[in-house]
């Protein structure tokens, strides 16, 4: 192998590599988006929970509750 090849084929060990670890932090990119998503579901899902207490205990002290 001349010096030529020798630099493509380095060139192109670099590239593959290159792309690899690309290939990892755009899938731990990925996880860590859904993984706030899901966070920011259940945080969602615990105001709503705590809001609807909150209403029915309003009712219940003001004698709404049929």
């Amino acid at each position: 192998m001349n010096n030529s090849q020798s630099a493509s084929y380095q060139a192109g060990q670099a590239k593959a590599q290159t792309q690899e670890k690309a290939s990892g932090l755009m899938d731990k990119a990925s996880n860590a988006a859904q993984s706030a998503k899901e966070s920011a579901q259940e945080a969602g899902s615990q105001m709503q929970a705590k809001a609807q207490g909150a209403a029915e205990t309003a009712k219940e002290k003001l004698g709404m509750n049929n």
